[in-house]
């Protein structure tokens, strides 16, 4: 049942450096440029969405759990606690003024002032009850955005179809107690990570691209919204110049927004952020990072990496990777990474819910010889 919650307390105790959780993972298989390193920081089941809270990184999974992560004034995990079980794909969670926002299919639940109650978290309040409840691209991502508003994606429950499009396909927005919801973008297959442009604050975001027309088809998308009530194509139109066979017709794609950047067909976008930190070079102030989670349906696999996303003024997006590993030679995978996050210090999180683990990104000048 959706609204069922189970709240825990067991605390469970990880070490971020222990030399077991890095043996558990071959992250030495992980590629990086230059100066970067990465560490397993915390081993979480199906961990997905992020959040930051003030001491601790809220996740939320797929599969009915949401937990803390714990760190201490360098950063380093120090404790998992287990919040929430028995919820239905409660993959958003977001932190507004203390308190923990997480989705669960039809309704959006909060957590008040969480971290101060991270041991017995309790009941937690309902604010919204009425989403969808198709569970067919049924995780909620949740963001607050730089206006104080809740942002939540609800996605098309298939694989492409024409549904209610003031339901499904959508981009919402509402108050932090759930009153005056209003849709901000349409004709969104599923998106499942969104950020705002540091300078223009402009909201942007991923999308999935339907599947079943061929391995090289349709493109994954990075959006941007310029004002509220665009619409992205689906089910119309894919990619921004690829007309569906059963819903579209030629010339249609000109009626919707194209893409900022059309992404590898299948590589499944998923979490993104603008980087804002800065820790590392200056060349990556303000690029977008994007968790690629991977292909399901391609006859050669393809994605299952962190892409980057150069925005400058003037200049066409720029899309190339900055982290793979984790698809192997031989077409076997052992991670697939799912959201970012940016830490107060500039190094970035990684979740990734195939390996059960957050991993944590930093960079150091090279030293000169």
């Amino acid at each position: 049942m959706a609204g069922a919650v189970a709240t825990l307390s067991t605390v469970l105790i990880f070490a971020s450096s222990s030399p077991l959780s890095a043996r558990e993972l071959p992250i030495e298989r992980l590629r990086l440029p230059p100066g970067f390193s990465v560490e397993v920081w915390a081993r979480v089941p199906d961990a997905r969405a992020l959040a930051l809270g003030k001491h601790s990184v809220m996740v939320g999974s797929r599969s009915g759990a949401v937990h803390a992560v714990s760190f201490g004034a360098d950063l380093r995990a120090t404790r998992i606690r287990r919040l929430a079980t028995g919820l239905s794909i409660p993959l958003g969670v977001a932190t507004h003024r203390g308190d923990l926002y997480v989705s669960s299919v039809d309704r959006i639940l909060v957590w008040r002032n969480i971290e101060a109650h991270l041991d017995a978290p309790g009941e937690p309040d309902t604010i919204v009850a009425d989403l969808p409840a198709a569970r067919h691209h049924g995780g909620r991502y949740l963001r607050f955005g730089p206006d104080g508003l809740l942002y939540v994606s609800v996605g098309a429950p298939c694989n492409v179809c024409a549904p209610d499009g003031d339901r499904h396909s959508v981009i919402l927005r509402m108050r932090a107690d759930g009153s005056r919801r209003e849709t901000v973008a349409r004709g969104v297959r599923n998106s499942v990570g969104f950020d705002w442009h540091p300078d223009t604050g402009e909201l942007w975001f991923t999308d999935n691209g339907r599947d079943w027309l061929g391995d090289d088809a349709p493109a994954c998308e990075l959006n941007r919204l310029s004002h509220p009530g665009q619409h992205f194509g689906f089910p119309y139109c894919h990619g921004g110049d690829l007309a569906d066979p059963e819903f579209g017709r030629p010339g249609i794609c000109g009626e919707y927004v194209a893409p900022a950047r059309k992404l590898g067909a299948h590589v499944a976008p998923l979490g993104m952020r603008f980087y804002v930190g800065e820790q590392f070079p200056e060349d990556y102030r303000n690029a977008v990072l994007i968790a690629e989670h991977g292909s399901w349906n391609r006859s050669r696999k393809i994605g299952y990496r962190i892409s980057l996303v150069r925005t400058l003024p003037g200049q066409p997006p720029r899309y190339q990777t900055f982290i793979d590993g984790w698809l192997l030679p031989d077409e076997s995978v052992w991670g697939r990474p799912a959201d970012l996050l940016v830490m107060p210090d500039g190094s970035v999180l990684i979740s990734d819910d195939h390996a059960g683990a957050i991993y944590r990104v930093r960079y150091a000048a090279p030293r000169q010889p």
